[in-house]
């Protein structure tokens, strides 16, 4: 199938752009931005795109490509940092600006090729401090904005283009059609990537391993899928084993067990390990702590259950690319965000191989071949929960009384979201508690409670994402319910940071 290779130089929202591509059934594949033109050619690409990145081209030790890509002869476009490239490479000047970081209205002066069909203008979203201050020869402004005068510029002879604004990101207005029209029209690339393929190459390959596989299993939809593509390769050589730690949404360990006895055909094994991992997270604050403990007593866990009912060769798991780049693990030199259990939270002393299935793959992307493989929807469109669980949405130490409140109070929203039809339109929502306390009236009586963080946004593939903008009576119903319903609440607040700059969860 036709291929787009994008060389990651680091920028948050490197795999968005292969992310982006796919929405439009042309295969695209992350590499690191120093990939060798023999290692290119083996993938015989369509077309390359440089991604953005943190550096500046004119410091010392800047990443760079091999400089034989550029004699490839390939259709070329680079974004931000990657546009930059382009143009120190090819003669013209980069310097030092005021940043520009937000939406900027950017004016198209060429709808030629890359920016057809666009219009007259768009909102573009900008992250630099960095811009073009004398493009290179053979090359012409096809776009601006009002403090990046060489926002957009092309060489239509060979097919190279740079753009300083993100395409990628939700928040610039078609942005999609902007990469679309350089896959589609200047690669000429075919639209032959679908989630169908993707199925049949995931069974092939997981097929051809030698050994058992455990699967770790928490009852959401990515670890539901990782199962079942597996089963469906190498069926009852894999046990699924789901591990009850007490950080689960309220009642949800019983939902779990009945979902995979009722709906699914995998050798499934409960454990309950709840009130080790409870003694484990005693008087640990720090949220990297916690995810370390956490991630490593699933894995002691899985490691005794392992010697039990071996032996096992591979442990799975349903990590997806977000995990893995705010992980810091990714393919590119991006900056660890925060890390996953699943990922960052590994130890050195697990002898077991890790096998990830899902792990270039998007939260929409494993929705849709949930649906292709049967799983019910109520499964495959309930909103993400973290590994860690409640630990990372419990700010401080987890104790038993937040951990009550958590479970409460995101039952609580949960269910007036059902109820007023907006669950499914929104990416995640839930309730955080910390250590904050404020100051109540209950009944005639003064009363220092809780105060309860609630959190809804939406989002496309959790890379980006906004705060929800709920009806004012809803968000009265769900507080009102919270604090009658909560003895230790006293205060409700709602969370309106969008991602950037913060993160969808709270640690």
């Amino acid at each position: 199938m036709d291929k787009i290779i994008v060389l990651d130089f680091g920028s948050q929202y490197s795999h968005l752009i292969c992310r982006r591509i796919r929405e439009f059934s042309v295969y695209a594949e992350l590499v690191p931005f120093d990939v060798s033109v023999e290692e290119l050619q083996k993938h015989n690409p369509k077309g390359i795109i440089f991604s953005g990145g943190p550096s500046s081209v004119y410091n010392l030790g800047a990443p760079v490509p091999e400089n034989k890509i550029y004699d490839m002869n390939l259709p070329l476009l680079g974004i931000c940092y990657g546009h930059q490239l382009i143009v120190n490479k090819f003669g013209g000047k980069v310097k030092r600006a005021n940043k520009e970081y937000g939406s900027s209205l950017l004016t198209i002066d060429s709808n030629d090729d890359l920016l057809n069909g666009i219009g007259e203008s768009i909102r573009a979203w900008m992250s630099h401090g960095d811009e073009a201050e004398q493009i290179p020869p053979g090359f012409r402004v096809i776009g601006h904005t009002e403090k990046a005068k060489a926002a957009a510029i092309a060489s239509y002879e060979r097919s190279i283009y740079g753009i300083q604004f993100h395409p990628e990101v939700v928040h610039t207005e078609q942005g999609t059609e902007i990469l679309k029209n350089f896959v589609l029209k200047v690669c000429r690339a075919k639209q032959d990537w679908t989630m169908e393929g993707f199925i049949d190459n995931a069974v092939e390959k997981i097929s051809k391993i030698k050994g058992n596989v455990l699967c770790g299993v928490s009852g959401g939809i990515d670890s539901t899928v990782t199962a079942l593509l597996i089963h469906k390769a190498i069926g009852n050589r894999q046990k699924c084993v789901f591990v009850n730690n007490g950080l689960l949404r309220l009642n949800e360990e019983n939902e779990i067990e009945e979902m995979f006895k009722n709906n699914f055909h995998v050798n499934f094994t409960s454990v309950n390990a709840a009130q080790t991992f409870l003694a484990k997270l005693k008087g640990v604050e720090d949220p990297e702590k916690k995810r370390m403990v956490v991630g490593e007593e699933f894995i002691h866990v899985f490691t005794e259950f392992a010697e039990k009912n071996g032996p096992f060769k591979w442990l799975a798991q349903g990590t997806l690319y977000p995990d893995v780049i705010e992980s810091g693990v990714s393919k590119g030199p991006a900056a660890v965000i925060k890390s996953h259990h699943n990922v960052g939270g590994l130890p050195d002393w697990l002898d077991l191989e890790i096998l990830e299935p899902l792990r270039d793959l998007y939260k929409d992307e494993v929705r849709k071949i949930a649906k292709i493989l049967g799983v019910p929807e109520k499964l495959y469109m309930r909103h993400p929960f973290p590994g860690p669980g409640l630990a990372v949405r419990i700010i401080g130490e987890v104790t038993p009384t937040k951990l009550q409140i958590s479970k409460m109070a995101s039952k609580i929203v949960e269910d007036e979201l059902i109820a007023a039809d907006l669950y499914g339109k929104v990416w995640q929502a839930y309730a955080a508690v910390g250590d904050d306390k404020a100051v109540g009236v209950v009944g005639d009586e003064r009363k220092y409670g809780n105060i309860v963080m609630v959190r809804v946004v939406d989002s496309i593939d959790a890379m980006t994402a906004d705060w929800t903008r709920l009806p004012h009576g809803l968000l009265e119903k769900i507080s009102n319910r919270i604090t009658n319903e909560i003895e230790d609440v006293t205060w409700v607040t709602y969370a309106i940071s969008s991602k950037p700059p913060a993160t969808i969860e709270p640690q």
